[in-house]
């Protein structure tokens, strides 16, 4: 991404999306009681107490009575005609991984089957963005967390950490081009959710060769573990390397993400939060994901960076935006365009 000298003045950036994650699958209930929620009506109060504090996009996974992570879709079907009623302005995303956590004590934790996850393009009501993952990585979770972290909570218990330890994503080609074929067929939007700069690499490749065309909304997910760590320079990196056109928002993980969020918002970017991210404020203290919203929508005013209303956010987020082909994805996401046979020399748009 480029930046003018005048790039850090409010007046030049766009309204801040707050993209709020308020399920936490990889908990338990009475790790947070008080926030995350359990019953369906507790589900869609959390979207609409989110809301009211200032976050316009929701990250969706839903929660069985039994406390554990859902994986049925009919339980999605149901929560997103609820919120398509309670919040309607925001922008509903789904977590594409649907739920990660694992079934019993000591259970694998594993994203489900790749059919199954094809399936999230058929959700009805159609969310607004299902979250997609580029290239199949590592994804420790656990890499990251300190003793303070894990604190009080389920992931003390050493076969729920080590089945955490060893989850990966399973994302290969031949799945994300299905699945973006599928998703864009249902005109749900994919957000792309990229650990490294390899997996940006490839989602340029695919919009190069027509596989996806379409805004670019994606999440630098710096939360180690075979992911890129909240290291500034990781993060500069990836910022550097997006283009003009891209709608990027940051996010990482436990006490990390405050500090992330500040600089996504003093950049211009984009910021998200809740306690799928973090369940903590100041060290020992835990923080609700409302509380949390609260204190981005703080920081902000202070930077003089207005919040987006949701009718606003859905304009940044360009939802129900496509493009015809390779060349316009190209031009309007601000990569440079496609060599020409026998062009030598730099190229860029007309």
């Amino acid at each position: 991404m480029h930046f003018h000298d005048d790039s850090l003045f409010p007046e030049n950036q766009e309204k801040l999306v707050i993209t709020v994650a308020p399920y936490g699958p990889e908990w338990e209930p009475d790790d947070f009681r008080e926030d995350l929620p359990l019953t369906m009506d507790e589900h869609v109060q959390q979207a609409v107490d989110c809301y009211n504090a200032g976050a316009t996009v929701l990250h969706i996974h839903v929660r069985e009575l039994d406390g554990k992570g859902s994986k049925r879709l009919s339980k999605f079907n149901e929560l997103l005609g609820r919120l398509r009623e309670a919040v309607p302005e925001m922008i509903l995303q789904v977590g594409g991984s649907i739920s990660f956590a694992p079934e019993g004590e000591g259970a694998e934790a594993k994203w489900l089957s790749d059919d199954t996850r094809h399936m999230l393009a058929e959700l009805d009501p159609a969310p607004d963005q299902v979250t997609i993952a580029i290239n199949s990585n590592q994804m420790n979770i656990m890499e990251l967390m300190t003793e303070d972290d894990i604190a009080g909570t389920s992931l003390t218990r050493p076969a729920v950490a080590e089945a955490y330890r060893e989850m990966f994503v399973p994302a290969g080609p031949g799945w994300v081009e299905e699945h973006l074929k599928r998703l864009r067929a249902a005109g749900i939007q994919p957000h792309f959710q990229l650990a490294n700069i390899p997996q940006l690499e490839t989602v340029e490749r695919l919009m190069r060769r027509g596989v996806y065309s379409g805004p670019f909304m994606v999440t630098w997910v710096g939360i180690g573990g075979g992911f890129d760590g909240p290291n500034p320079y990781n993060m500069m990196e990836f910022v550097r390397r997006c283009p003009d056109g891209a709608v990027l928002t940051l996010e990482t993980l436990m006490r990390s993400v405050l500090p992330v969020n500040a600089m996504a918002i003093a950049m211009g970017l984009h910021a998200r939060c809740g306690n799928e991210d973090t369940l903590w404020g100041r060290k020992g203290e835990k923080k609700t994901s409302v509380q949390q919203i609260e204190q981005l929508v703080r920081i902000a005013g202070e930077l003089g960076r207005e919040v987006a209303t949701g009718k606003e956010a859905r304009e940044i987020y360009k939802i129900g935006e496509t493009y015809a082909d390779a060349d316009e994805t190209l031009a309007k996401v601000g990569f440079a365009p496609n060599r020409k046979p026998g062009q030598v020399g730099f190229t860029h748009h007309d």
